[in-house]
């Protein structure tokens, strides 16, 4: 097949241009094609890190008074095995913190105590928390069964707490004083009142004649050796009025 020269090509595509026929020269378009990125959805992933350590316990610990038997579990959130210790300060004498958490053991005096305690866990996270411990020392006597009438008595009972550092010699008097100023014993007892207890009852009673009697508790304790004294009274508000003769 025989080609024209370049010239008579563009010769007639000039004719055409000018004639109007243009269906017959067609010109291809380039097809522009853009791929948009493949977009995945994704989901928040869960954080695989390790629990956050946390202390439970109140930073204020139960109260507790010299030679009585103690024992606090400490307790914390976080990723077992939990081993403890106190990392400031000093426990009250007489108590230990073991590894697993327990706080136990018998103080031997009073005061406030401020310590700080360590826990780290099975992921090696380690938190501190700042705990007080009070140890009252105290001798104390409040009514149990406030005195009272029944029938031709007169009866109640206090309690005695001692958690002083010592054994305690304790005398306890109950007197009925009478209008005239009698007064009669409606309770007597006198014996060594141990450390470390708590809330002893006391009772007294006593068949009285018919009148009015305000009732007075006396309750002396001792320690020799220290010459110390601890005096507690108590005393009914006004006269218990007996109606009933013996």
């Amino acid at each position: 097949m025989n080609r024209l020269p370049f010239k008579l090509q563009a010769a007639g595509l000039l004719v055409a241009l000018a004639t109007g026929r243009t269906a017959e020269c067609q010109f291809a378009r380039p097809q522009l094609t853009f791929s948009a990125p493949a977009v995945q959805a994704t989901q928040p992933q869960a954080q695989s890190g390790a629990a956050e350590l946390v202390i439970e316990n109140d930073s204020r610990l139960p109260s507790t008074y010299p030679g009585a038997n103690y024992t606090v579990l400490f307790e914390a959130r976080g990723s077992p095995v939990f081993h403890w210790r106190v990392s400031k300060g000093a426990l009250p004498p007489g108590l230990k913190l073991e590894d697993e958490g327990t706080l136990h053991g018998w103080p031997q005096r009073d005061g406030e105590f401020q310590f700080t305690v360590s826990v780290t866990d099975g992921n090696n996270q380690t938190v501190q928390k700042l705990f007080e411990i009070r140890v009252e020392s105290a001798f104390t006597v409040d009514w149990k069964t406030k005195a009272h009438v029944s029938g031709n008595r007169i009866e109640g009972s206090v309690e005695v707490t001692n958690t002083t550092p010592d054994p305690v010699d304790l005398t306890f008097i109950v007197l009925a004083e009478a209008g005239n100023g009698r007064a009669t014993a409606i309770g007597y007892q006198h014996f060594v009142l141990p450390l470390a207890t708590l809330k002893r009852e006391l009772p007294f009673g006593e068949t009285l004649p018919r009148g009015g009697y305000v009732v007075h508790v006396d309750v002396v304790g001792e320690v020799a050796a220290k010459k110390l004294i601890y005096r507690k009274q108590l005393q009914t508000s006004g006269p218990l009025q007996v109606s009933v003769g013996p």
